[in-house]
């Protein structure tokens, strides 16, 4: 019993790994969310200052990492994983600096797709892969996504406040020393591993991504990130610039996002909760698209006025924070045993790509139609999502596990599939001999992990 306690714990290796890996992660998502709720109120001093260029400028790294962030996950698994994550973070360190430079906010654009070629996301999940024991996997994940979700509601709260003080530039100059810190820690707490092979559950494999594309639940999923991104940047296109029209000076927007923030995050909770529970998931994801198309008929319709702002952004955060938990769970519950990366990756570049769309669009459209016209856009947006999910089932009660095999050969392989197929619980086999790897689809309650071990062992050696 006291080895069993002990395998359900982290090592003191693991938590360090994975701390920093965390932090990393953070930072680098820190500084790319740093400027969304302040430049569309200081890029007006650029001289060639634009609503289009001023979306270009918080969607362009969606380009760049919707565009790289499936390659370089591939490329850490042939070259390493180390020298993608130091070299990412250094070009999004340089990105950063040639936006703090810029006197012109075309060189702003430039500097954020920049930032977004450091696309390390795939490299950082795979080597923490490569740290953690598989029973450990899904603690270190949970930390990572945690850690993401802090940096975002810390970038709404720390934009306002440091961009009064230290300005646009100063903002850009953060990030890059950011990102060197960043490297400072992954370099001191990040121990050095023997790299493991591609393992289809962490890293996208080029020959999976057709078949998964055209899997009606994970297109819903797909399609619904792609729209949550794209509301979401154009949404900072307009409202900074809605909240100085209802009173709030720049430097006040802190002082109500971060209520608005928790106040969603109270809200947010139990609806995840109950979705669960009740196993009603596509029902509150109804609920969710319709408070975010509330939030934008507040934001479009009523006189700009701080407390009115205040409602809408609460009904937005609820709905998207709701959204934001909610899709990647469902994903990997709907993703084929041994294919969460390549989902993952597909996922991945449909929620970038949507930020570039989000911010290039809401830009364009608010410069020629103005607000009303961007609050169209995100409502037909947001109302062909609502229509397609009435298309969605509840996820399934399931989940994945992987298991490390000796060399087997292809009778072998069939013998234990078909062995493992008729346990109790075993929904989903599937056995990958070249990564040495089982992994299996199994329903939470129902299957024994003592049974399937047993199983396993002789064909461990």
């Amino acid at each position: 019993m006291r080895q069993q306690n002990q395998d359900n714990r982290l090592t003191p290796t693991e938590r360090r790994a994975s701390g920093a890996l965390a932090t990393v992660f953070g930072l680098r998502m820190l500084g790319l969310f740093l400027i969304m709720p302040v430049i569309a109120i200081y890029g007006q001093q650029y001289p060639d200052y634009t609503p289009l260029l001023i979306g270009l400028a918080i969607g362009a790294y969606g380009l760049t990492q919707a565009l790289l962030q499936i390659p370089l996950g591939m490329l850490s698994d042939r070259i390493g994983r180390r020298p993608v994550i130091i070299a990412g973070l250094l070009i999004f360190a340089a990105g950063s600096l040639v936006a703090a430079w810029a006197d012109t906010l075309v060189g702003v654009v430039i500097g954020r797709a920049l930032q977004g070629m450091g696309a390390i996301a795939a490299a950082i999940l795979a080597l923490a892969a490569d740290i953690t024991r598989d029973s450990q996997r899904p603690k270190v994940m949970a930390a990572i996504g945690m850690f993401i979700g802090l940096s975002f509601a810390l970038a709404l709260v720390l934009g306002p406040l440091l961009g009064a003080q230290i300005g646009l530039s100063g903002l850009f100059y953060f990030t890059a020393v950011s990102a060197v810190f960043g490297i400072v820690v992954f370099l001191a707490a990040v121990p050095k591993v023997a790299q493991k092979s591609a393992r289809g559950d962490l890293i996208p494999l080029k020959n999976e991504l057709g078949q998964l594309f055209k899997d009606p639940q994970l297109a819903r999923l797909n399609f619904g990130v792609l729209v949550l991104h794209c509301v979401l940047t154009a949404f900072f296109v307009v409202v900074p610039l809605q909240l100085m029209r209802g009173g709030l000076a720049a430097d006040e927007h802190a002082w109500l996002y971060l209520p608005t923030l928790i106040a969603s995050f109270a809200f947010m909770i139990p609806m995840l909760i109950k979705a669960e529970r009740q196993r009603q998931q596509p029902r509150y994801f109804r609920v969710a698209i319709g408070l975010v198309i509330l939030a934008v008929a507040v934001i479009v319709f009523i006189p700009a006025h701080w407390t009115y702002l205040a409602i809408a952004v609460v009904l937005f955060f609820t709905g998207f924070n709701f959204l934001e938990a909610t899709l990647p769970s469902s994903l990997t519950r709907f993703a084929p045993a041994g294919r969460k990366g390549s989902a993952s990756g597909i996922y991945a570049t449909c929620q970038f790509l949507g930020a570039f769309v989000g911010g290039a669009a809401g830009g364009s459209i608010y410069q020629y139609f103005g607000l009303l016209g961007v609050g169209i856009f995100c409502t037909v947006l947001l109302v062909c999502w609502f229509t397609i999910s009435f298309g969605m089932q509840p996820p399934p009660q399931q989940q994945s596990v992987s298991f490390t095999l000796g060399k087997l050969n292809a009778s072998q392989a069939d013998g234990l599939a078909e062995q493992l197929s008729q346990l109790n619980g075993v929904e989903e086999v599937r056995i990958v001999a070249d990564e040495q790897t089982v992994y299996l689809k199994v329903h939470k309650t129902d299957y024994n992990d003592s049974e399937i071990e047993a199983h396993i062992a002789p064909y461990r050696t």
